[in-house]
């Protein structure tokens, strides 16, 4: 008997469907429609409803991305009770000719607002969580970030489901690497390599930074909720990450951590001031002065 929990977090265009027992998969795949989805029954069963985008098939999950023409919450439940259904009732999950095919992986780069970052496109989920790695030495447990800190020009990596965002040393253009680093990505996803070990050390889902205390003040508690409906998700298509850092009361001066290519990017003075700062002290008046960034 199959047990199925879905969960979404407001805003979010992924929700996630956790499959318990495991399912006997020893890949995950990313379809983005439904004749991509032929080897996968239970996947073109999803492209049915009409607000399904893509759709990430791994041993233990499903994950669908929407459209924005309704929010998960409306949804959630029913196809929580689909999937649990179509799973008892012995509904195939992969064809097995077809899954033992080779899936090709494509990886596409795509620029950021900040010149020394590109992001890395996947056409499968690449990770669960949220990954920083700002060297080497933290990236001891990430054997995919690994390989690429041994190209000289490589300074930061973040990692969050099928993208990575990596900053370069200013040294160099993109032009001149950008293929390459494409090439190599996409190779080493080919090849089946582990992108992650599940010891290392993820970055907090919600937009709060490790160091905020657990128990936010009524205020903060509406930031928060501000930057993971309103500011996150925009932040996240730059391949970025925002983290509320801390409020004061005193001065209403609000902080935040800028990660991966928001993280130094010269764009991102005015994204504070005419997104982020405007839009607190529009929805939160006479509550928020002024917003700082902590590069993170």
């Amino acid at each position: 008997m199959y047990r199925v929990a879905g969960k979404c977090k407001k805003g979010n265009a992924w929700a996630h469907f956790e499959i318990s027992p495991a399912l006997e998969l020893n890949r995950s795949t990313t379809y983005a429609n439904i004749d991509e989805a032929k080897e996968a029954p239970i996947v073109q069963q999803l492209f049915y409803l009409p607000f399904v985008k893509k759709v990430t098939l791994t041993h233990q999950a499903l994950q669908i991305e929407r459209f924005n023409i309704l929010e998960w919450e409306e949804v959630i439940e029913q196809v929580t009770t689909q999937i649990e259904e179509y799973l008892n009732k012995g509904g195939v999950v992969l064809n097995q000719k077809e899954h033992s095919k080779t899936v090709p992986v494509t990886v596409y780069a795509e620029s950021t607002p900040n010149p020394n970052v590109m992001k890395f496109v996947a056409n499968k989920m690449l990770v669960e969580q949220v990954y920083e790695f700002k060297d080497l030495d933290t990236a001891k447990d990430a054997p995919l970030a690994t390989a690429l800190f041994q190209f000289s020009f490589v300074k930061e990596i973040f990692i969050d489901a099928n993208y990575l965002s990596i900053t370069k040393y200013e040294r160099i253009e993109w032009e001149s690497i950008v293929m390459e680093v494409r090439e190599f990505i996409r190779d080493y996803l080919q090849q089946g390599k582990k992108v992650i070990e599940e010891q290392a050390p993820k970055i907090d889902e919600t937009s709060v930074s490790e160091n905020t205390p657990k128990n936010l003040t009524g205020i903060e508690s509406e930031i928060v909720k501000i930057l993971d409906e309103y500011i996150k998700p925009a932040v996240a298509s730059d391949g970025g990450n925002i983290a509320f850092d801390s409020y004061s009361t005193e001065d209403q001066k609000v902080k935040v951590i800028l990660q991966g290519a928001c993280s130094g990017c010269p764009s991102s003075t005015i994204t504070l001031k005419n997104g982020i700062e405007s839009m607190l002290k529009e929805m939160l008046p006479g509550k928020v002065n002024t917003v700082e960034a902590i590069n993170g």
